[in-house]
């Protein structure tokens, strides 16, 4: 049984009894209906939020671009996570929330399969995090060029869903 079926972490799933690396077979494993959500955090600037409320940042709709960014970054996991397999994604919801220094992005996926989808959630805040970082630097940066307003925190998995779809 692996890790996954049986929660136990003394049964490493990605190594081999001499200890390589691989992938997990999920081959035998029946599709179920699944849906994962994660969530994480942009400190930024009051300044930076108001002009991202206004849609004044110099480098286009700031939220928009984001949303593509971890749309993008759901749909390609498996490419930048080496033991993830890819799997087929039925829906990616974000959700933005604009505090007063702060933005709070979650990421809901959605897939048909035999693994989970927790970790495309989790490229998903990342990336649109980064995204938002990177749209809005300019004007986070201080006089000396660092950022020591800004930061990307408390990435966490929110929920996971599995249903059978026998």
């Amino acid at each position: 049984m692996s890790d996954e079926t049986t929660g136990h972490a003394d049964e490493l799933t990605h190594t081999t009894d001499e200890g390589d690396v691989q992938m997990v077979d999920v081959g035998d494993k029946p599709d179920s209906k699944r849906r994962a959500v994660a969530a994480g955090e942009i400190r930024l600037q009051p300044s930076t939020i108001e002009a991202i409320r206004e849609d004044g940042v110099g480098k286009g709709d700031v939220l928009a671009t984001a949303r593509i960014g971890a749309i993008q970054a759901v749909k390609h996991t498996w490419e930048t996570i080496p033991m993830c397999h890819q799997i087929p994604i039925t829906n990616v919801d974000t959700e933005f929330d604009l505090g007063e220094d702060r933005i709070e992005l979650e990421v809901a996926v959605g897939t048909t399969g035999k693994t989970g989808c927790e970790m495309e959630a989790l490229e998903g805040v990342t990336t649109g995090l980064n995204v938002v970082w990177d749209m809005v630097k300019a004007v986070e940066k201080d006089d000396e060029g660092q950022y020591p307003d800004t930061g990307i925190e408390n990435v966490r998995v929110l929920t996971k869903e599995k249903h059978r779809t026998e």
